[in-house]
């Protein structure tokens, strides 16, 4: 069910997920890092120890900022991890669990991740394991993070064969979005960002599609804070619902990977380099997955102009034609037959019956995909 758009919308806000695997609330806001201390005394209540998982990309000033608000009798460390998709995996888990080892952290203590994806990835994913589960808590500081990685709890790193393949579900005490961190992101970092905001709009709700083309640019260009407040709102609304349904993405969940096949192959094609980020490998994604909805029938040719509109105007056109050339097609097909989301022989592809309403589609690479790619690169 869409989350309908608001005329007043007052901040910051409590939105509550509610899972068979525990509940959690996510609170968005603008310069409310200073409310940290405050929910890790309610849902941390018996922790003695902090630690921050962050990169050295991360403002020192916001560990600092949430810092000086913690009880003088908790014990406060930091670990910086190497940025990028690259760096998500099971070295920086381990350095992870040998510190909070040496240091003596039990159950009752906590992780906390002050970053964007990867930093929340890997640092939950070693929440989650070391001894069996200790408290964790999400502060992304990115836009993508913010409307997606940080909610629905699913966590996990990279291996050489793939993204995301070793991971659990494991859900964070509470996320603190503020989006007064978001005013040191590169331009490229919005727009990434963005990509997963339109997805929402795109599976399920038209009207927030048809909001975003009026307000896409605001967002990516920071010039209304309302807007951006709103949009992550309707963001984390929409995977609640989704993630409510279907925690451990058995069904409906999947379609959360719209855009992402394509998308999630490019990345590891690149092998994860600063060439393309995971915000713009989606957008290729999404825009591939829209034209097969359309070359399939289902999505019809004026909807498919409509989503193409808001890419030229915002900028967003891309083709992985300028990241996969004809000598690389097989390695590039391998890739995508490892996808965490492929069962045996088929692949579950998720596509669009219109703007707002997506669905499983179920066939295989060879089908479907292949052909796609294929043609696109003929026509290059």
């Amino acid at each position: 069910m869409p989350v309908k758009l608001k005329k007043n919308m007052n901040y910051p806000k409590k939105i509550n997920i509610r899972t068979e695997g525990g509940s959690y609330p996510i609170l968005i806001g603008n310069n409310i890092l200073k409310n940290f201390n405050k929910n890790y005394l309610q849902f941390c209540s018996k922790s003695k120890k902090i630690l921050f998982i962050t990169n050295t990309k991360i403002p020192n000033r916001y560990f600092y900022s949430i810092k000086k608000t913690l009880p003088k009798k908790s014990e406060c460390f930091i670990i910086n991890i190497p940025s990028g998709e690259k760096n998500k995996n099971l070295l920086e888990v381990n350095k992870i669990l040998n510190f909070l080892t040496i240091h003596n952290f039990d159950r009752n203590d906590t992780v906390a991740a002050l970053g964007g994806g990867v930093v929340g990835d890997t640092a939950g994913f070693a929440a989650s394991i070391f001894k069996r589960g200790i408290n964790f808590i999400q502060v992304p500081t990115t836009l993508l993070s913010q409307v997606d990685s940080s909610v629905g709890g699913k966590t996990g790193v990279n291996n050489t064969y793939g993204k995301n393949l070793i991971g659990t579900f494991y859900h964070p005490k509470f996320v603190l979005i503020d989006i007064a961190v978001l005013g040191s992101l590169p331009k490229r970092e919005m727009v990434s960002g963005f990509a997963e905001i339109l997805k929402y709009s795109l599976i399920m709700n038209k009207k927030f599609f048809l909001w975003l083309c009026k307000e896409g640019a605001n967002i990516i260009n920071r010039s209304s804070t309302l807007s951006i407040l709103k949009a992550i709102e309707i963001s984390c609304k929409s995977k609640s619902i989704i993630v409510g349904k279907d925690e451990k993405e058995k069904g409906l969940r999947a379609i959360l990977n719209f855009g992402h096949t394509l998308g999630h192959a490019l990345e590891s094609h690149l092998k994860y380099s600063n060439k393309l980020n995971h915000g713009e490998a989606v957008i290729i994604g999404m825009m591939a997955a829209s034209t097969i909805s359309h070359k399939k029938n289902f999505l019809k040719n004026q909807e498919l102009q409509a989503i193409k509109d808001l890419y030229q105007r915002l900028g967003l056109n891309d083709s992985f034609k300028r990241y996969v050339q004809n000598n690389q097609l097989n390695n590039f097909f391998k890739i995508m037959k490892k996808d965490k989301k492929n069962n045996s022989k088929n692949i579950n592809l998720i596509l669009l019956k219109r703007i707002g309403k997506a669905f499983i589609y179920k066939t295989t690479l060879e089908k479907t995909l292949m052909p796609f790619v294929k043609n696109e690169l003929k026509n290059a």
